[in-house]
């Protein structure tokens, strides 16, 4: 066995490359070399490679084929090109392909008679090429070209199959600089970006600094595998709170729905089975620890965790927090719910720039409008004359 073959099969072994597949690709790279400096026209090439010795055989390679009448063909044998009405198959009512004389690829079955006698319609004509000296040379260097080229499709290949079965999970990372407008992410095999619509607003990305990411597509590009990454999903958020919260982890508590605004606010609806788990003081822990790290998780973007109810009047109500709700109207043909506060509610109901309410809708899956009882104001979500310093105080008030 030659120190050529030996490399190989050590490769193909190392990178889960196929012996047979790596010889293929060798021998169709040495055929377009041969046909590029040394080919005729009308040739189809075929090149057999041995790496025991890196010697090659050349050969044309003909499939014999009735003769075809001289007035479809040129005066250098090549088919007459004439529009044709397309054949369509009786049975299944579709066009079919019509085989055209090909002169690379066909020999007409009495040229085939001048070189094998007794050559039959459908028979392969073998022909064995002279090749020259300076060939013999040139072929080596083209199975290294090769196999060097090859590696690196393999291994493109094998990221690409390895990040296509983690497309849509949340996976950990290292930053590892910033080009431009996207952040460039470790993920030990590849790099992956984060494009600036998927960053959020505000947060740092320093190099080095290891953080949870979500795989939104993966592509293919003439540079390889595109990975790209987001940090504003909401599958982020719920994988925290499965990571950080065993007993959302190991099913004691379901996580029903997530709403977020990357880098600023989000809420989550909990729910358990169990009468002796309070579901929000899970989540919260002892002294804040687990929400705080969860947080932490997100850059510092604040966490509302509430209790998911089937009714929606109780789960709208709840979703609203912290405000005071003191009724709920559904509409359930519409999925329409009107919330009704006091005046002193309305702020924090909407909250800052309508963000409370909007969030509560996502999470709900209702339409919400909020008013005030008396009927003298009638704000809804994504009210613009929303005063935010009033806002903001309310929300402090609250949690104080």
């Amino acid at each position: 066995m030659s120190e050529l073959t030996n490399a190989i099969k050590t490769i193909c072994e190392e990178k889960g490359l196929s012996y047979d597949a790596v010889i293929g690709t060798i021998e169709s790279a040495l055929a377009a070399a041969y046909r590029k400096d040394y080919g005729e026209k009308n040739q189809n090439i075929k090149v057999e490679f041995n790496p025991d010795t890196a010697e090659s055989k050349v050969f044309d390679v003909k499939t014999v084929v009735d003769d075809v009448p001289e007035d479809e063909l040129d005066e250098n044998g090549e088919p007459i090109k004439v529009e044709e009405e397309p054949k369509i198959n009786e049975e299944t009512g579709e066009e079919e392909e019509v085989k055209r004389f090909n002169p690379k690829t066909d020999l007409q079955i009495t040229d085939a008679k001048t070189l094998k006698k007794d050559a039959k319609i459908g028979e392969e004509i073998v022909t064995e090429l002279t090749v020259p000296s300076s060939y013999g040379r040139m072929a080596a260097q083209t199975a290294k070209q090769v196999i060097i080229q090859r590696l690196r499709e393999a291994e493109r290949e094998m990221v690409l199959d390895e990040f296509k079965d983690k497309e849509k999970e949340v996976v950990s990372g290292v930053v590892q600089r910033r080009e431009g407008r996207v952040v460039l992410v470790d993920l030990g095999k590849t790099v992956g970006i984060i494009p600036q619509d998927e960053q959020i607003r505000g947060e740092e990305y320093n190099p080095g600094d290891r953080i949870k990411i979500f795989i939104k597509e993966v592509r293919t590009s003439p540079k390889g595998p595109e990975i790209i990454l987001s940090r504003t999903s909401e599958e982020i958020l719920k994988k925290v709170f499965y990571l950080e919260i065993p007993e959302i982890s190991n099913g004691l508590i379901e996580l029903k729905a997530v709403a977020r605004e990357a880098g600023s606010r989000a809420k989550v609806a909990v729910h358990t089975d169990s009468d002796s788990v309070d579901p929000i003081g899970s989540c919260v822990g002892q002294r804040g620890a687990r929400i705080q790290t969860v947080i932490s998780e997100l850059g510092g973007e604040k966490v509302d965790i509430v209790e998911f109810s089937e009714s929606p009047e109780i789960f709208i109500t709840n979703a609203l927090s912290p405000a005071k709700i003191l009724n709920i109207e559904t509409n359930e043909e519409e999925k329409k719910a009107t919330a009704y506060v006091q005046e002193d509610q309305l702020s924090l109901a909407i909250g800052k720039g309508g963000q409370n309410a909007r969030l509560a809708a996502h999470l709900t899956g209702w339409k919400i409008d909020v008013v005030v009882k008396d009927g003298e104001k009638d704000l809804k979500e994504g009210d613009e004359d929303l005063k935010e310093e009033e806002a903001d105080q309310k929300e402090a008030e609250s949690k104080e």
